[in-house]
């Protein structure tokens, strides 16, 4: 009974004049047509996306790490993971410049190491305690480093060309943005 006495004291004439005064308050407020309102939101949008665009082309993320005294980089979309590089097996009768295997996320990984692949001065195996795992045309395949640096945003004007081998890009800090393409083919790599 009390519900039905709480009903009867709602004054719907009351209601409907402040939704009234609500709606007239917000038709007043509204300045632009409705046409010239689309214009603004439509303009609004286009500038918008153009600088999310802009920003994207401006840029390019990169992973950083070092290695033999040098600063390497590769592109973050190609980025897998990364991974200490304890647990690394040797494989007899590899080339050179694949250290050994990984087994990571139920897939063997081959790790390369860029000290023999790029012909640096380097220290031994304990130097290496990183591996960036890097993923190309669906092949995975790792890369040995003593540190990794972290992401990294490099202006697209920053980047000039590299010197001779498997590097796409060239900063004015001397960070070389590798060329997984390249690293990912045995006969390139297998001439360093």
């Amino acid at each position: 009974m009390a519900a039905d006495q709480s009903r009867e004291k709602i004054d719907y004439t009351a209601l409907r004049r402040k939704l009234d005064e609500a709606q007239a308050v917000l038709e007043g407020a509204q300045v632009l047509s409705p046409e010239r309102r689309r214009e603004v939101l439509a303009e609004r949008a286009r500038a918008l996306a153009e600088s999310r665009h802009e920003e994207r082309r401006e840029t390019l993320s990169v992973l950083a790490f070092r290695v033999g005294g040098e600063r390497y980089a590769v592109p973050i979309d190609a980025v897998d993971h990364v991974l200490e590089s304890k647990g690394l097996c040797p494989l007899p009768g590899a080339p050179r410049h694949v250290l050994g295997a990984l087994v990571s996320r139920s897939r063997v990984v081959p790790v390369l190491d860029l000290r023999q692949v790029l012909g640096l001065e380097g220290g031994g195996m304990s130097d290496l305690t990183r591996v960036v795992v890097v993923e190309v045309s669906e092949e995975f395949f790792g890369l040995a480093a003593e540190e990794v640096d972290g992401r990294q945003e490099l202006p697209r004007a920053d980047l000039s060309q590299p010197p001779p081998g498997p590097f796409t890009f060239l900063t004015r800090e001397r960070l070389m943005v590798l060329d997984l393409a390249q690293l990912s083919d045995p006969a390139v790599v297998g001439r360093g």
